[in-house]
């Protein structure tokens, strides 16, 4: 392997890598955001907590479409 390719084979992990602390930054955004998200469902109707995740579906459904 000459130097070229070695050189070449190190930027592409590097690139790898980087890519890959994207998708972690993203997906620990996206489940903060979720998270965040569920805390205020809960705060601003109380009676969510004692649904399944399908009735908060159709309860959520419903006040959005009269």
């Amino acid at each position: 392997m000459t130097d070229n390719e070695k050189k070449l084979l190190q930027a592409q992990h590097r690139l790898e890598e980087a890519q890959a602390r994207n998708r972690e930054r993203e997906r620990k955004a996206r489940n903060h955001r979720l998270i965040q998200e569920g805390a205020i469902l809960e705060a601003t109707i109380p009676h969510t907590k004692d649904m399944t995740l399908e009735e908060v579906r159709e309860y959520l459904y419903r006040l959005s479409h009269p």
